[in-house]
């Protein structure tokens, strides 16, 4: 999205030297801002503002100013409010008025501001967030300024219909389908804050909506918004028995290409004035007048001088399906309509060339509009400048549609970057940091505060998976003793339900070339009964569906507590394009049965993600299951560029199709024996997690049940076909996050597949944050410090300020001294440690000792925590962790408690500190005890071989992000031994 913008040289001259350029809010609108004397930059409506991000770090200073120092700052005029959209003014030399004297003319402005709130392309962003913000919101001001200070406007907006829906691109017609992603239950509140939005901002909403009655798709959305508008507060506030014209939401069906399609055309579109006329008397509009008769515009007088005649009252909000170019022309035409009532009851003359430039306006931000969504100008633009529709402007239709095809499948991905990193959307993406001492302390108590505005509660979160092997289901299927099967032992239901399905349609090659959502709609509602049931019977909270996703048979339902839904938003799924969340890996990533699609979602301040795989099939076919895991787990995005990897507590489950490297009879007879362990020791998937090779720090619970696959249907007898497949585990359930804890992992006696569903419930830890109350304990600590500051720096000796003892405190970065003063030279400190520079070759490791002398050295704080050292003692630690060497070479700070423990006590036995790197490598030392069960031992390489050593002990496993943390306990200057921590 580059933005040139191209001024004469002279201009520019002329611009910056006579001064001529001045601050004005566009963010909002005359109403809001007609009383305002002087530019604001605190009253800059953000929703519009689009260089909130850029310009944020600078406005959050400035509020921690005294007041003659933001005027200052002010003064500098180095702070610009910049909106995105369209602005144009033109004059009209015959004002509408006849009382005007000759030479007078007036002035027609048309401003869109583009919010910034939910902003994307066409395909990239549809339909509405979990805050009420919906895509392609645009409000629109008509302005007309008349001498002698009249001021006339009136705001309509626009925006994506507002539920939860996304649409996919295509090169071909059809293949952009519209799918709803979210149940009616689960839309609902994100429905009523928009329009609750709309209600605070413009007063009632009358919603035109424009969609076709008879297209699938967009036939879908308008029965969707119908039934959230009857459920909607804004309906039910009305008094009862209240006419429909007196609710504070109402809606008009117009389906535009129906209304218009006879001869007449576009012109058949003016037919929509006897459903408004009723809105447009009752909202009115805004109409201010200068007492003074001021013959200067609005934008160039002292706005504190009008007197408000009338207020607007309510606002239209229209929508089609991409809300560009049926939007434009009829917001145009009530554009004209409510201008006519203006100029009508005031007396006012209709000159034919007014109306003449109020079209060219009204074409030209159609076109803007449209080249910021879609990449191209509007169409019907021809109708809207014109009046009607020529030869000319059809054809130039076509060659935008031709032309928008191209945009957003090739086009789009790369200006949604562009947009995203100007609104600083992008994840791990930051601001640009402001040196503020004062502020920085206050960041770091707030740190240590933590615990004051924040709080946890334990969530139970149930997962399962179940390849169904093709299997018809029917909507009243009871599937309790699978999703109830854990209210035995945890009575309480889960917050949170994820299923995932596998082979719910026959794969057929029609079937694996496209996705069929018939099926998983079904199991989605024998899944919603079942669960109902058990609530109706104990009268708790209902569930609703948050979300679905399918890859041809591989489908993800997620389910959560309708009470809990105010706490959860962002919730995100399967796309198919580069910003997707499904990554198809059959068939060389074209389309297939295998592959992985996730949801994800925001549950207060904890971010969750559930994936679902079903994985490539075959006995000796572990290597592609491998690299299946890796397609999914590095090539699946969702929005933002948010990888698995980017949340707090990842949970895959599904069909992995591992295997047991054992023959067949030898695996049955051990499942009749029970003996699980031996068999476990054999399992595909634990030898690949133990060589590191696949879901790398991902956990699974121990196994207690029998493998999964393959039974004869309706039995409890494993595969006696000819091909007499070897039971395994292949469905499964693996987690990553410390803020989870495994409480159950087991199986169900559903019998109709040759699979047995498994499920796990889990304990997940949620973090909340009040953000309301770290503001306000941020001001306050700001507030303190930045006194104690004054008071310090107030006080003088032998004329010259104390050093104020805030730098300390200041954070530091890894492997840098902390900042010098006057009084503290860090390169002249006595006690100094050695620290390496980060990641040092192996070849260079040998000349660190000669370097170390001149690299810079911090000094132990008193934030550490740690006494200080008596002794220099140089640890140089390689943490080989699957292959990837990970270079630590660091003093013995805090940072490195879990790893180094300094001690006093007397000398003990044990190896002599090797000359060479002390390393941990995967070359096992295999205690008796672990060996076969695939666990990854860590052991000391002593030159190269393996001592033997009595104080040696297996390292314990730990959920540290790491799959083995060992600790090491430095007794002296030159003893090291390897312990085994409980």
């Amino acid at each position: 999205m580059p933005i040139t913008l191209i001024i004469p040289r002279k201009v520019t001259m002329v611009l910056l030297f006579k001064g001529e350029i001045t601050d004005f809010n566009l963010t909002n609108r005359v109403q809001d801002r007609i009383n305002d004397v002087a530019f604001d930059i605190e009253r800059l409506d953000e929703s519009f503002l689009w260089n909130s991000y850029m310009i944020g770090p600078l406005l959050q200073f400035r509020s921690r100013l005294a007041d003659h120092e933001r005027h200052l700052l002010d003064s500098s005029q180095i702070l610009s409010s910049v909106i995105r959209g369209f602005v144009q003014s033109t004059t009209i030399p015959s004002p509408p008025l006849k009382s005007i004297p000759a030479g007078l003319p007036a002035t027609l402005t048309l401003i869109s501001r583009l919010s910034s709130r939910r902003t994307g392309t066409r395909f990239n962003s549809r339909g509405i967030d979990d805050d009420g913000q919906v895509s392609n919101f645009v409000e629109t001001e008509t302005i007309l300024w008349t001498p002698p200070g009249i001021t006339f406007s009136y705001t309509q907006v626009r925006g994506s219909v507002p539920i939860f829906w996304e649409q996919t691109p295509g090169l071909i017609p059809g293949q952009q389908k519209i799918q709803v992603t979210r149940s009616v239950g689960a839309t609902q509140h994100a429905f009523d804050k928009h329009f609750q939005s709309l209600q605070l901002n413009y007063g009632e909403a009358h919603v035109i909506n424009l969609l076709s009655e008879t297209k699938p798709g967009e036939l879908e959305l308008s029965e969707k918004f119908r039934y959230h508008s009857r459920h909607s507060p804004l309906r039910r506030m009305s008094e009862k028995g209240a006419p429909s014209e007196h609710h504070l939401l109402r809606w008009t069906d117009f389906d535009f290409h129906a209304e218009t399609k006879g001869p007449a055309g576009y012109e058949n579109a003016m037919l929509i004035e006897h459903k408004l006329g009723f809105s447009i008397d009752r909202f009115a509009y805004f109409l201010s007048e200068d007492p003074n008769g001021d013959t200067t515009p609005r934008s160039k007088v002292d706005e504190g001088k009008s007197t408000i005649i009338l207020h607007q009252e309510g606002v239209f909000r229209t929508n089609c399906l991409d809300c560009l170019d049926r939007t434009n022309l009829v917001q145009s035409l009530i554009s004209v309509m409510v201008l006519e009532r203006f100029l009508m009851q005031n007396s006012y003359t209709l000159p034919h060339e007014f109306w003449g430039r109020h079209s060219t306006l009204w074409a030209d931000n159609g076109d803007a509009l449209s080249k910021i969504y879609a990449g191209t100008g509007a169409l019907k633009s021809s109708f809207t400048r014109h009046g009607k529709m020529s030869i000319a402007g059809a054809i130039a239709d076509a060659r935008k549609s031709v032309t928008r095809l191209y945009v957003n499948n090739f086009i789009d991905n790369a200006r949604q970057n562009t947009i995203d990193i100007l609104l600083g959307a992008l994840t791990g993406q930051t601001a640009v940091h402001l040196y503020d001492p004062v502020n920085d302390h206050v960041m770091a108590e707030l740190a240590e505060r933590f615990t004051e505005f924040s709080s946890t509660k334990t969530v139970r979160i149930w997962v399962g998976t179940f390849n169904v092997n093709g299997r018809p289901c029917n909507a009243n299927e009871d599937l309790g003793l699978w999703l109830h099967a854990h209210l035995a032992k945890f009575p309480k239901e889960p917050t949170l339900v994820a299923v995932g399905f596998q082979e719910i349609v026959d794969l057929s090659p029609q079937q694996i070339m496209s996705t069929d959502p018939r099926s998983r709609r079904i199991w989605e509602e024998a899944v919603k009964k079942t669960l109902d049931r058990e609530t109706s019977r104990r009268g708790t909270s209902p569930y609703v569906l948050l979300r679905s996703g399918q890859l041809v048979g591989a489908a993800l339902l997620l389910f959560a507590k309708e009470d809990v839904l105010r706490e959860i938003k962002n919730v995100e799924g399967s796309v198919k394009k580069s910003l997707t969340a499904i990554s198809k890996t059959g068939l060389s990533g074209i389309a297939g049965n295998k592959g992985g699609c996730a949801i994800r979602l925001e549950y207060s301040n904890t971010r969750i993600c559930f994936l679902t795989a079903h994985l490539a099939a075959g006995f000796a076919n572990y290597e592609e299951r491998n690299r299946d895991y890796n397609t999914i787990a590095h090539g699946l995005r969702f929005q933002r560029n948010r990888t698995i990897n980017d949340h707090d507590a990842i949970i895959w489950l599904g069909d992995f199709n591992y295997r047991i490297e054992l023959n067949d009879n030898k695996v049955r007879s051990l499942i009749e024996k029970g003996s699980l362990e031996e068999l476990y020791e054999k399992d595909q998937l634990n030898l690949q997690i133990s060589a590191g090779v696949t879901f790398q720090d991902y956990f699974e619970g121990p196994i207690t049940f029998p493998p999964t696959y393959r039974y004869n249907n309706g039995t409890d007898v494993y595969d006696t076909s000819e091909k007499r497949r070897i039971p395994a585990w292949c469905d499964r359930v693996l987690w990553k996050g410390e803020i989870l804890n495994q409480v159950e992992y087991n199986t169900a006696p559903l019998k109709f597949s040759d699979h047995r569903p498994v499920y796990a419930v889990f304990e997940c830890a949620i973090l909340t944050v009040d953000e309301g109350l770290k503001a306000r304990l941020s001001h306050e600590l700001y507030e303190k410090h930045k006194k104690a500051i004054e008071t310090t720096s107030s006080h003088s000796e032998s004329g010259r300020t104390e050093e104020v003892g805030l730098i300390r405190d200041v954070y530091t970065p890894p492997g840098l001294p902390p900042a010098s003063s006057d009084r503290h030279k860090w390169w002249l400190d006595d006690e100094r440690d050695r620290i390496y520079p980060s990641n040092p070759s192996r070849s260079d490791r040998s000349s660190n000792d000669a370097k170390s002398a001149s690299l810079p050295h911090r000094r132990l704080a008193s934030s550490d925590n740690v006494a200080p050292l008596k002794s220099g003692i140089l640890l140089d630690l390689d943490f080989t962790e699957y292959g990837n060497v990970l270079p630590l070479a660091k003093r013995e700070t805090s940072a490195m408690q879990e790893l180094v423990e300094l001690s006093e006590t007397p000398k003990k036995k044990g190896p002599p500190v090797p000359q060479k790197p002390l390393s941990l490598t995967k070359n096992p030392v295999v205690d008796p005890r672990f060996k076969g069960k695939g666990t990854a031992m860590a052991t000391r390489a002593l030159g190269g071989t393996n001592a033997d050593d009595s104080t040696y002990k297996p390292p314990f496993r730990r959920s540290t992000g790491r799959r083995w943390a060992p600790k090491y306990t430095v007794l002296e200057r030159r003893s090291i031994t390897i312990r085994e921590v409980a």
